[in-house]
């Protein structure tokens, strides 16, 4: 089984993916760090060298060789992976995916990515936490349409770790 999780960029995807893949005894993967060690490049490098367009083929690339692995994992997608090419369809169409959308609220969004924002390509260039919650907010309206085909919607806005832990496992076991 896999269980992936998709969300916006900062709602806990990384986060709570380990601690599930802990409770659960399987592999925690995390997409973005994946194409990374694939790539041998950051994120940040891909885009900025290779462009956005080269990311997401290998994004959908590397995602296909996840899923055909059969290998119990937890997967944290990246933020926009849903949204492009083929990536949903191949996520809802694989019977062995439990596909999750961890959807938190834009202004704990905006908190939370306003202090990371510099390893964040899409965001790096955003001064203000104002001009944040703006992009979040139209970037957001593009994505939930995508981010809504989840099997599974769990709104995480102010729940603890724990909660969204018990939820989860609630739903997979």
């Amino acid at each position: 089984m896999i269980v992936a999780l998709m969300g916006y960029m900062g709602s806990g995807k990384s986060t709570i993916g380990k601690a599930l893949a802990t409770l659960l005894n399987y592999k925690f993967l995390d997409l973005d760090d994946y194409i990374a060690a694939q790539e041998n490049a950051s994120i940040p490098e891909l885009f900025n060298k290779r462009g956005e367009l080269y990311f997401r083929k290998k994004e959908t690339e590397y995602l296909n060789e996840i899923l055909n692995s059969n290998e119990n994992c937890v997967l944290a997608l990246g933020g926009g992976t849903p949204c492009y090419g083929r990536n949903l369809e191949l996520l809802l169409d694989n019977e062995q995916v439990n596909l999750f959308y961890l959807k938190l609220s834009i202004p704990l969004l905006t908190n939370r990515l306003f202090k990371e924002r510099s390893q964040r390509p899409l965001i790096s260039h955003i001064q203000s936490e104002d001009d944040l919650m703006e992009f979040i907010g139209k970037h957001l309206f593009e994505r939930t349409q995508y981010y809504n085909q989840a099997e599974h919607v769990v709104n995480t806005d102010h729940k603890t770790q724990q909660d969204i832990l018990e939820e989860l496992l609630m739903i997979l076991i």
